[in-house]
């Protein structure tokens, strides 16, 4: 069964391993020289390690470069020519719907007329006949 850790490197001895001393003692160690002071450090942002590049795209063949320019090219079209259809139709269209406005009323004046002629003849008939 596999811990996921790395073996220790050889040089490191274990918990497990027998380490022998000198026979002779030695003189007590002089104490070990000050170390000197750590140099102040920089109050710049230092840069992230940087990250290798990402492999670059492999390389486009002239039908697959044509294909993605033509698309490009279509939706600016599209873009261009609904801009422009929308300015050029809009009083077209506004003049347009008045005038249906007009006709229609006029018709339905009209009929309304009719209507309500046709209505009084029936009751003035009515009347003379009783």
């Amino acid at each position: 069964m596999s811990t996921g850790r790395a073996p220790p490197p050889a040089s490191v001895p274990t918990l497990t391993e027998v380490v022998s001393w000198p026979d002779e003692i030695s003189p007590a160690p002089s104490p070990p020289a000050p170390l000197p002071a750590p140099a102040p450090t920089p109050t710049a942002i230092q840069p992230p390690p940087s990250t290798p590049a990402p492999a670059p795209p492999p390389a486009e063949s002239d039908a697959d470069v044509a294909t993605r320019l033509l698309a490009q090219i279509q939706q600016q079209l599209d873009l261009a020519i609904d801009v422009r259809l929308r300015e050029a139709l809009t009083p077209v269209l506004a003049r347009a719907a008045d005038t249906l406005v007009r006709d229609a009323r006029r018709e339905m004046a009209s009929a309304l007329r009719d209507i309500v002629a046709r209505a009084v003849d029936t009751e003035l008939a009515k009347r003379r006949g009783k």
